[in-house]
């Protein structure tokens, strides 16, 4: 792979890689910082693109545009959904779609887009493959567990267990956050392989705000750690 671009939506969740980051150089664009560089001898470029579904989408698309990034990896954090997994531990993307499309007056399935032929967009199965074997490998990962699976994405933070549980109908995720699906989105369209990381911060649920706060920088951090193992490994 050429050049990486590696996403996260806060600067929290880049903070580690940016301290590795070797002969850092900044570019402005698009109301955007992007650095490039290298992590262990690989081109990749940084960026922070902000919470939400639009700013993710956007932030995708100028890096496979602009900077020519031959694949796309988004680090950060989310909210548990998947039976048995704890916060701080993992779930890597099989896929993402939207747990907020609705547009079932239309005759639409919930999460379907209209008039798109696909609503559900595969991660890389090579980029899963690299994030499974480098998850194995780091010892201080070691007591978390690790899930492969769907990643729900929608413009609101998860802290009500009825509006849980009704994302786990519609969607079944593993997780769910506010940015995959729409980085997802545009790697599709262009046709760039992708792959989303999430260490989970809080369970999705009533006691949402409170882990979310206490677990937010250890969950980056986690997240950033097996990002920059995976680059160690290509």
């Amino acid at each position: 792979m050429n050049k990486i671009g590696i996403i996260g939506a806060m600067e929290v969740e880049l903070a580690s890689l940016r301290k590795r980051l070797a002969s850092p150089c900044e570019k402005k664009s698009g109301g955007l910082v992007f650095t490039e560089g290298t992590l262990n001898g690989v081109n990749v470029v940084l960026v922070k693109s902000g919470v939400g579904k639009v700013n993710a989408a956007l932030c995708a698309q100028r890096l496979i545009l602009e900077f020519g990034v031959s694949a796309i990896i988004n680090t950060g954090i989310a909210g548990a959904m998947a039976h048995g997994l704890k916060v701080l531990d993992f779930v890597v993307s099989t896929d993402a779609l939207y747990h907020d499309m609705d547009a079932t007056g239309f005759g639409y399935k919930v999460t379907q887009i209209p008039q798109m032929e696909c609503s559900d967009f595969d991660a890389a199965p090579e980029l899963v493959e690299l994030a499974k074997k480098a998850f194995d490998s780091l010892d201080e990962l070691k007591g978390h567990s690790l899930v492969c699976g769907r990643i729900a994405s929608g413009d609101q933070f998860i802290s009500d267990k009825s509006v849980k549980e009704k994302i786990r109908t519609d969607c079944n995720p593993a997780c769910v956050e506010m940015e995959g699906a729409a980085i997802a989105h545009a790697a599709y369209l262009s046709k760039v392989p992708f792959v989303i990381i999430r260490c989970m911060s809080d369970m999705a649920d009533d006691s949402g705000e409170s882990t979310y706060d206490f677990n937010e920088e250890a969950a980056a951090d986690m997240s950033a750690a097996l990002v920059y193992k995976m680059i160690q490994m290509l």
